[in-house]
C-alpha cells in the first residue's frame, strides 16, 4: 500500500523536535552547553513538557543536535561528489567543500569544532565518509596508506585546525587556504605534486546553490 502522509499531530511533533534541535545547535555554536532545559525550551519556543516527549535529558538532545549537523554535512557532501568515480578526487572535493563550509555555515562549523576529535569516531558526517574515501583510494592504488585510522585522525586534525584558523583569521582567503591544505594531504597520501595541484585546481560545484537547495539557513 502507498505510504500515508504524516498527519497533523505527526507534523507538529516533527516541528517541535526540529525546533529543539536547532536551539541546541545554536547553543553549541555559542559555546553555551551548560544551560538549563528551560532555557533550551524558551529558545525553541516550545513547552517544557514537549521537551521530554522527545528527549530524556539535555545530553540526549545535544547528542541528537550534533548527529543532525553531521548528517546534514555528510549528505551535502554525498550530493556534491556523486558523479565522481576517482576516490582521490572524491576525497579532495569533499575536503575542499568542507573547508569552504566553515565560512558559509559558521554555526554548523562551530558545532563541529566544539566536539572536535570526538567526532572522528562518529558514525555520522565527515568521519565515516573520509574513512571510506581513504580506504577506497588505497584499495585502488591512488593513496599510499598503511593505517587508515591514523590517516583519518590526520585528516580530522587538518579539517578542525583549518576551521579554527578561518574563524580566528576572517581576512584569510578560505578557498585558497582550503585548497592548499587539501593539496598537502594528497601529497602526504602519495599523490604526485603536479597531480595534487591539478586536482585541487579543478572547479567545484556551486556550493551556495547546493546549500540553498538543501534548505540550509544563510
Amino acid at each position: 500500500m502507498p505510504e500515508q502522509p504524516p498527519n497533523r499531530l505527526e507534523r507538529r511533533k516533527a516541528h517541535t523536535r526540529a525546533a529543539l534541535v536547532r536551539a541546541a545547535q545554536a547553543l553549541i555554536a555559542a559555546g553555551r552547553t551548560n544551560v538549563p532545559v528551560l532555557e533550551i525550551t524558551r529558545a525553541a519556543d516550545v513547552g517544557m513538557g514537549s521537551f521530554y516527549n522527545h528527549f530524556t535529558s539535555k545530553e540526549d538532545l545535544f547528542r541528537a543536535a550534533v548527529e543532525a549537523a553531521l548528517e546534514a554535512h555528510g549528505t551535502l557532501l554525498d550530493t556534491l561528489t556523486d558523479e565522481l568515480t576517482d576516490p582521490a578526487r572524491v576525497f579532495a572535493q569533499s575536503f575542499r567543500l568542507t573547508g569552504r563550509l566553515h565560512r558559509r555555515q559558521p554555526d554548523l562549523s562551530k558545532v563541529l569544532l566544539h566536539y572536535g576529535f570526538e567526532l572522528t569516531t562518529s558514525e555520522h558526517g565527515l568521519a565515516p565518509r573520509a574513512r571510506r574515501d581513504i580506504e577506497d583510494a588505497a584499495r585502488e592504488g591512488r593513496f599510499e596508506v598503511r593505517d587508515p585510522e591514523l590517516a583519518l585522525v590526520t585528516v580530522a586534525g587538518a579539517a578542525l585546525g583549518l576551521g579554527w584558523l578561518l574563524h580566528q583569521d576572517p581576512e584569510r582567503d578560505d578557498a585558497e587556504a582550503t585548497d592548499r591544505v587539501t593539496e598537502d594531504l594528497l601529497r602526504m597520501f602519495g599523490v604526485g605534486a603536479a597531480e595534487a595541484h591539478h586536482i585541487c585546481a579543478r572547479p567545484l560545484p556551486d556550493l551556495d546553490a547546493a546549500l540553498d537547495s538543501a534548505g540550509f539557513a544563510a
